[in-house]
């Protein structure tokens, strides 16, 4: 396996350095983040500030793990892993023949980078929290001044976070209801998920959570590129099904004790990480974890952590 170092540089205006591959290379003409291949005994920072010198001339000078993603295309395997460039000096510029352009992360087209970049590109535009309502939550808590969902988007940070309607006592027509409430009281119209209804989701223009059993059923991806889809998993085959069923992203648990999960042994961090690190797909932490976890979920090759309690106020 290939391993591959690529740098995330962010401009004041919080646009994202792209370059296109050379004509005549692997993949020539897709716009990718800029890097390239490790050298013998070298390691993935010291590979990325070299690479980063000779294509663009710039000296990196601090970095931070994004997420490390394999790939397989036909004719090589990779293992691209995505850095996030904090601290360079010198301003980048084509010093190989490469075109190079700054873009906002929500207008870059999926379809114009490698099969490898996209993950990383859905990596950028999550947040690092995904929080799961209660389960007992009804619509009155939902709306009002002091409202669940406004509390949660005051608490989290409106746009810094994805909230999942995980609602399994209610019909569709209550969670239709509170799903309404929710955007009425806070801005999270593309922040907001409904648990496993695909046709609500539909019907309202918002993200959908798969449970794990949908996943392995379905053949292809449920909703538009423009809406979220996550998806349930706790083991190796269901991430890889969620990446093949091409999910935006997933939850693995229980990666501690749970009460949500009273039956089932928990991971732990080490076997969480293992997981993680063969996963196509960014990978939240999920199970008897909280906001105060999230530094130990970063070091495990996680997007963040989910969870309930942790997260929301108490009812």
């Amino acid at each position: 396996m290939i391993e591959v170092a690529a740098g995330i540089l962010t401009d004041a205006s919080g646009r994202v350095l792209l370059m296109q591959r050379l004509p005549g290379t692997h993949l020539a003409g897709l716009w990718e983040f800029p890097g390239g291949k490790l050298e013998a005994n070298e390691g993935i920072a010291q590979a990325l500030a070299r690479e980063l010198h000779e294509e663009l001339g710039i000296d990196a000078r601090a970095c931070v793990p994004l997420i490390s993603i394999p790939w397989r295309y036909p004719e090589r395997a990779i293992r691209l892993h995505a850095l996030s460039v904090t601290d360079w000096r010198g301003e980048p510029r084509a010093r190989e023949g490469h075109c190079l352009r700054w873009m906002r992360v929500e207008d870059i087209d999926p379809a114009q980078m490698p099969a490898a970049d996209r993950p990383i590109l859905t990596a950028l535009r999550l947040p690092a929290r995904y929080v799961i309502t209660p389960a007992k939550a009804g619509r009155g808590h939902f709306s009002g001044p002091g409202s669940l969902g406004k509390v949660i988007a005051l608490k989290n940070g409106s746009d810094r976070f994805l909230l999942q309607l995980r609602l399994p006592e209610r019909d569709r027509d209550e969670v239709r209801a509170i799903a309404e409430a929710v955007l009425a009281n806070a801005p999270l119209r593309n922040r907001l998920l409904v648990n496993h209804d695909i046709a609500l989701a539909r019907e309202l223009g918002l993200g959908v959570h798969l449970r794990a059993a949908q996943v392995r059923e379905l053949a292809q991806r449920p909703l538009s590129s423009a809406q979220w889809v996550g998806a349930s998993c706790h083991d190796a085959d269901e991430l890889e099904h969620a990446a093949r069923l091409g999910a935006d992203f997933a939850t693995l648990s229980p990666v501690c004790a749970s009460a949500s999960h009273p039956g089932m042994r928990p991971l732990g961090w080490e076997r969480f990480a293992e997981l993680v690190r063969e996963a196509r797909l960014p990978v939240f932490a999920l199970g008897g974890v909280g906001p105060r976890d999230l530094q130990h979920a970063r070091a495990a090759g996680a997007q963040g952590v989910a969870g309930i309690s942790a997260f929301a106020p108490p009812l």
